[in-house]
């Protein structure tokens, strides 16, 4: 579990006696502090345990009690890997490493739970240049914290030293996931009919995607700095950017058990229009009306610093709308009074029609309201 540094036996000499010469040490990997960071993060790792979760931290391979899905008729396991891309640099500069990990998870797991699957288990993997056992226990207590929000557990995962290769201060993260869904509640394409609706849920900001696009437009070309306080933002550059992505899967659970829903789609790298046409079928389109929503500032500063065009920035950028659920046009009131219970910013936003002259699976019209 996010363990110690990527490890082989210390130098010896041809006897097998450990000789004077080169050392793993002195080639720069740390195995107390990977140690020590195991320590620090275990009270962090426990917080997300599920009564099917076997064994403690430091195994080789974390233990998941199977048993639990024989009360599903068929149950299929759904898997997802992810990584949270150039958003670390920001962290790494700002020396904030406990939100990266909430992204992390949203990533994986928010693409689980798109087609009704409920997480049940997470590992993660951190890569560093050199171990500093608390950033790295900082790391896995946003993690761990995401998976609660999630509802799966940490159940292991790997913390690997690459000195030469990482700078001291560099490191990324990466992480994969698995959920359970009964087969015959499987979400997906061939569940959409004319004449159901698109309901947007807000995302919490820029999320984990597009951040090359970001820093190129607000730190190289602009030059802003991450500590200057922007006013349209109400906060600082930093903490704009480092706002942690929404994680949705509870609340999308919660749909599929209050009413019925045919498909979810998360926007993701390629933007609403491209992510939600890969749960749209052959013969259909989702039409959705910008005029529906205003997206936050953030978004407006990044097309008007970088003169950014609308359409690159919806490719790139998810425009304020983090998930999306597709509904029954019967279900849509059950739906919004659902998500709102659980104080999940969520509005129709758009319909399924047939195809006719379209050919993409999903199409942006109008303008954004304010």
């Amino acid at each position: 579990m996010s363990a110690v540094p990527d490890q082989s036996p210390p130098a010896t000499g041809p006897s097998g006696i450990s000789g004077s010469g080169a050392s793993y040490a002195a080639a720069g990997v740390d195995i107390e502090a990977g140690d020590r960071a195991v320590e620090l993060m275990k009270e962090w790792v426990k917080k997300t345990q599920r009564p099917e979760v076997l064994g403690g931290l430091g195994g080789f391979a974390g233990l998941f009690d199977a048993s639990a899905l024989k009360r599903y008729e068929r149950p299929l396991l759904a898997s997802a890997t992810d990584g949270v891309g150039t958003k670390v640099d920001i962290a790494r500069q700002l020396g904030v490493y406990d939100t990266i990990g909430h992204d992390l998870v949203a990533m994986v797991m928010d693409d689980i739970v798109v087609c009704g699957a409920e997480p049940l288990f997470m590992t993660d993997y951190i890569c560093v240049g050199k171990v500093h056992p608390e950033r790295v226990a900082a790391i896995v207590k946003g993690i761990a914290e995401g998976c609660v929000l999630a509802g799966c557990a940490l159940v292991g995962g790997e913390t690997a030293e690459h000195p030469g290769l990482l700078g001291e201060d560099d490191f990324d993260v990466a992480g994969a996931g698995t959920g359970v869904v009964e087969a015959d509640r499987l979400l997906g394409a061939d569940r959409i009919r004319t004449g159901d609706t698109v309901i947007a849920m807000a995302s919490s900001g820029l999320h984990s995607n597009g951040y090359s696009l970001v820093r190129h437009v607000l730190l190289n070309q602009a030059g802003l700095s991450l500590d200057a306080h922007i006013e349209e933002l109400g906060r600082t550059l930093g903490e704009e950017l480092l706002e942690p992505t929404k994680i949705y899967s509870l609340d999308c659970l919660a749909l599929t058990r209050t009413t019925e829903v045919h498909a979810f789609s998360h926007i993701t790298g390629g933007g609403l229009a491209a992510n939600l046409a890969r749960v749209v079928p052959d013969g259909l389109h989702a039409t959705v009306d910008r005029s529906t929503w205003t997206p936050a500032p953030v978004f407006d500063l990044v097309g008007r610093t970088g003169d950014v065009e609308r359409l690159e920035l919806e490719k790139t950028l998810n425009m304020g709308v983090g998930m999306i659920a597709i509904v029954p046009e019967g279900s849509t009131h059950v739906a919004l009074a659902t998500l709102a219970d659980r104080g999940v910013d969520a509005w129709v936003a758009g319909e399924i029609t047939e195809r006719g002259e379209h050919t993409t699976g999903a199409t942006l019209v109008g303008d954004y309201a304010g």
